[in-house]
């Protein structure tokens, strides 16, 4: 007998997160959104865009331009027992509250021992590409993955933009998710019924058998698109979507360098002190003697990112710059 495949929608990356907050806010009467202007204006992204109609200002609640009250307060809300979901505007404004994220968010279970979960769910955009300049276009999800008692996501898919919020609100503690702005007009396809799904596994986008590209969030397709360049040169790339940055996926990472025995990471962020550095120590620590070459890594130039668009993009890892470094890992 064939089985019926399951039916599929076409959507973005924009209404695919607005339709995991719809359907979290369906399914709990204790979750609700909070954040700058992601009522009546609909959100920064057009995520929320609707949802003040569909569910009423108790459940949509624009704030004051104040990140450290709003997070504050949806940490006291997570505390009391709701599922606050707090959208901050770009990840740059998070800084305003990083004292509420690190101080309490993320210590509040460890310093209570145990008695006291932060069931908080902190979404933001993330990166450049729009030209937004420089105090709007950080990569700053290294920084956060350095925090223990932090969930670290970064979504590259639209499957992963709807599951991986659905799978946030199930977690007892912390959850931060990272958007990358490039991503939210992105379109593709989707099982009508997708619901939540697995974090805390890098998925192999891509088999190879000749180097490892390491990546997430928007600069996966920027490593797709250079194992595409590569395969024409008949250089097989192997590509690593990491999907949840705290805590990272070593065995996936380990495994696939094992196989291939070169690897690239990159990284939006800046090279210094990167998420990219700590990928990379890791491969040097548990399969320095699988290596047939150095580790290579493509981050963002060591500048505030540029506001020309030509600068902009000379600034940020491109196809171009991850293909030269995969030859160059096996002396091309």
């Amino acid at each position: 007998m064939n089985e019926i495949a399951p039916a599929r929608i076409k959507t973005t990356y924009r209404e695919a997160v607005r339709a995991a907050i719809r359907d979290a806010l369906t399914a709990d009467p204790k979750a609700f959104l909070m954040g700058e202007d992601v009522g009546h204006y609909g959100g920064c992204y057009a995520v929320s865009k609707g949802l003040l109609a569909e569910f009423g200002p108790e459940r949509i609640r624009d704030t004051p331009l104040s990140e450290s009250a709003f997070v504050g307060a949806g940490i006291g809300a997570a505390l009391n027992g709701m599922r606050p979901i707090v959208e901050v505007m770009t990840v740059n404004f998070s800084l305003l509250a990083l004292d509420q994220i690190l101080n309490n968010a993320a210590t509040l279970l460890h310093m209570s021992g145990g008695q006291f979960n932060v069931p908080l769910v902190i979404r933001m955009a993330t990166g450049a590409g729009r030209q937004l300049a420089a105090q709007h276009s950080h990569s700053l999800e290294g920084w956060y993955a350095h925090i223990p008692g932090l969930k670290v996501l970064a979504p590259a898919t639209i499957e992963d933009a709807r599951g991986m919020l659905l799978g946030a609100l199930k977690d007892p503690n912390p959850v931060l998710i990272f958007e990358h702005v490039m991503l939210y007009n992105m379109e593709g396809e989707i099982a009508a019924d997708a619901g939540a799904v697995e974090t805390g596994k890098a998925a192999i986008r891509r088999p190879g058998r000749d180097v490892t590209l390491i990546t997430y969030g928007g600069s996966l397709a920027k490593a797709m698109a250079a194992a595409e360049t590569l395969a024409k040169e008949r250089i097989e790339a192997e590509v690593i979507d990491l999907r949840t940055l705290r805590p990272l996926d070593t065995a996936t990472i380990i495994g696939s360098v094992a196989r291939t025995r070169r690897a690239v990471v990159v990284d939006e962020g800046w090279k210094t002190g990167s998420l990219a550095a700590e990928v990379t120590a890791t491969i040097m620590e548990q399969a320095f003697w699988e290596l047939d070459a150095p580790v290579a890594r493509v981050c963002s130039a060591e500048v505030p990112i540029p506001y020309p668009r030509h600068l902009e993009q000379a600034a940020l890892p491109q196809p171009e710059s991850i293909a030269a470094a995969a030859r160059a890992t096996l002396g091309r």
